[in-house]
């Protein structure tokens, strides 16, 4: 369109409608009151949050859902510093959000006035780029830009308006921005990726991330059926191939399947789909050294920065990977017509599986008093929907997730992964739940992290009548840091004892959702299903066992030594 006369405010607001957005989560703030007078008469709705955190969260959670850019606003100084953690969680998600933040007044900037801070400085290592507004009339231009880069590039985006930039009359013409792909691998590296499965005695494909994110799970699924190669997921992203497909082992990493790692470790060649390889999600679990470091290694990602990142493929190839799987098959079938179905291999992971299962059911027992959180995850698990969508925290019960969830489709899973921030899934997952209205939406966090942000959020999920389901784990205290305490500092706890939580089903019912009690593993399928078909913001108070026993395995084996003391106890330096 031809360039039109408006103002600051609107231009941006009519880039935010031409890019799709019609959501918008932060909390009311004078620096952008003009543009958000605008957003009603924009179709656009403002979604107020109890803390600018949650507000980054959910277009985080929205964008994973839905694969376009969402946005989130804050005030500028302290609001916009809300954002920071929230934003490096949408970074290492490859998920595309746009934080608009507001900042001082363009004449003020550096005099140290009311709520100043350089805002770009905080944001610089987060995001996949970021601007300052520098002229009012570029106010259309480089909004466009930043929803083009997160596209682009899959990630974070920051658009600073200094707060007078919003107002006076511009020219500014409102575009579309494209969204493009990663192009197709030279044909010699997809001659290559066929040569190396061609000759492979046991084919391994690891699904990551990217497939989920980029709609190629038939894709995969087609590939792996062809070649009767098992696949595992990558660690915390259950949803990049079905555990129920016959070829299907689970997801590798801190406590994932056993199935997965007995079976990536048998491999000779691994084809590594959508993913970075993570070296957190690599580390030996279970006594298990699983990465078959010997195996030739074909990495497929549509980030080339993601070469080399943890280990050194044999080939590396920048592709979309919908498009990559769809090719390679077909030159496969090209290449081999005709190839038959490998038996042993499909029989190996069926027995590996049932191996696995056997196993988890067994760690799932519950004969204390409480629940322990294994048998809680057990049933919970079997209650959910096949369409239901879960979003996890970081702690101890969120990570035995990592065994337990098991998904059909892609964009079902949303975890905090290696941001690994207290308080993501409750702001997640009323992002989720706005992109997918009709389908569940779970959160799951533990007593620590529910504290943090999920409590005062269900104020904002009752108000705009976002119904998600919260399960709060609740052990009442700080299991993952209880946990290494236990096994490196032998049993001297600080910090990490008796939540003093309320009942959190009574606080929910005063905040006006649906509370529910649970401290039998017997009652827990009913409860969810009951929370579930209310069509309610609920909160789920899901009393478990503690302690010890909880983790078979250290929470940060990799980072975490046995501590060293040279000061006899209690003593105390003369300092004189």
């Amino acid at each position: 369109m031809a360039k039109k006369k408006m103002t600051p405010s609107e231009a941006l607001v009519e880039t935010l409608v031409a890019e799709g957005v019609k959501d918008v989560f932060g909390l009311v703030g004078s620096a952008f009151i003009d543009a958000l007078d605008l957003f009603p008469d924009a179709g656009i709705r403002f979604i107020p949050v109890a803390h600018e955190q949650a507000a980054a969260h959910a277009a985080d959670g929205l964008a994973r859902v839905t694969g376009r850019p969402q946005a989130c606003i804050a005030q500028n100084g302290p609001g916009a510093a809300n954002f920071v953690s929230a934003i490096a969680a949408a970074y290492w998600a490859h998920s595309p959000v746009v934080a608009i933040t507001p900042e001082a007044g363009s004449t003020g900037i550096g005099t140290g006035g009311f709520q100043e801070l350089d805002q770009m400085a905080m944001f610089a290592e987060q995001t996949v780029y970021q601007v300052r507004v520098n002229r009012p009339d570029r106010m259309a231009e480089l909004a466009s830009r930043c929803f083009f880069r997160a596209k682009l590039e899959l990630g974070p985006t920051q658009l600073n308006i200094p707060r007078d930039y919003f107002y006076g009359d511009i020219e500014a013409e409102i575009l579309v921005t494209p969204t493009l792909g990663a192009g197709r691998p030279p044909k010699r590296e997809m001659q290559a990726a066929i040569g190396l499965l061609k000759g492979a005695e046991y084919p391994v494909i690891v699904s990551g991330g990217g497939v989920s994110q980029g709609d190629a799970l038939e894709e995969v699924k087609a590939l792996a059926e062809y070649l009767s190669a098992p696949v595992v997921n990558t660690y915390l992203h259950n949803d990049s191939f079905p555990y129920s497909h016959e070829l299907g082992c689970g997801p590798i990493g801190y406590l994932g399947s056993k199935a997965a790692m007995r079976t990536l470790a048998k491999a000779d060649v691994v084809l590594a789909l959508g993913t970075r390889l993570g070296s957190f999600g690599l580390l030996p679990q279970y006594g298990m050294t699983y990465w078959p470091e010997e195996a030739t290694l074909i990495q497929v990602d549509r980030d080339p920065k993601q070469w080399g990142t943890s280990k050194i493929p044999d080939l590396f190839s920048v592709a979309n990977v919908k498009e990559y799987a769809a090719e390679l098959l077909g030159e496969l079938k090209n290449a081999q017509p005709n190839l038959e179905r490998n038996e042993g291999r499909i029989a190996d992971v069926a027995r590996e599986k049932e191996t696995w299962d056997t196993e988890l059911e067994g760690l799932s027992s519950s004969t204390n008093e409480l629940m322990h959180p294994r048998r809680f995850l057990w049933e919970l698990t079997r209650a959910l929907p096949e369409d239901a969508l879960v979003t996890t925290d970081i702690g101890n019960t969120c990570s035995i997730t990592n065994g337990y969830l098991r998904f059909e489709g892609p964009r079902q899973h949303l975890p905090a992964l290696t941001w690994g921030n207290c308080g993501f899934a409750y702001g997640a997952a009323m992002g989720a739940k706005i992109g997918t209205p009709n389908a569940p939406v779970l959160a799951i966090q533990g007593d620590g992290a529910w504290g943090i942000s999920g409590l005062s959020e269900v104020m904002t999920a009752v108000q705009e009548d976002i119904p998600v389901v919260a399960i709060v784990i609740n052990n009442h205290e700080w299991g993952a840091e209880k946990k290494n305490q236990i096994d490196f500092y032998d049993d001297r706890f600080v910090g990490v004892n008796r939540l003093r939580n309320p009942d959190f089903a009574k606080v929910a019912e005063a905040m006006g959702a649906r509370g529910f009690t649970v401290d039998d593993y017997r009652d827990v399928q009913d409860v969810v299903r009951e929370a579930i078909a209310c069509g309610k913001p609920c909160v789920i108070d899901a009393v478990v066992e503690g302690g010890e026993n909880v983790l078979a395995e250290p929470f940060r084996r990799d980072a975490m030594k046995k501590p060293t003391r040279h000061l006899d106890k209690y003593a105390h330096l003369n300092l004189e």
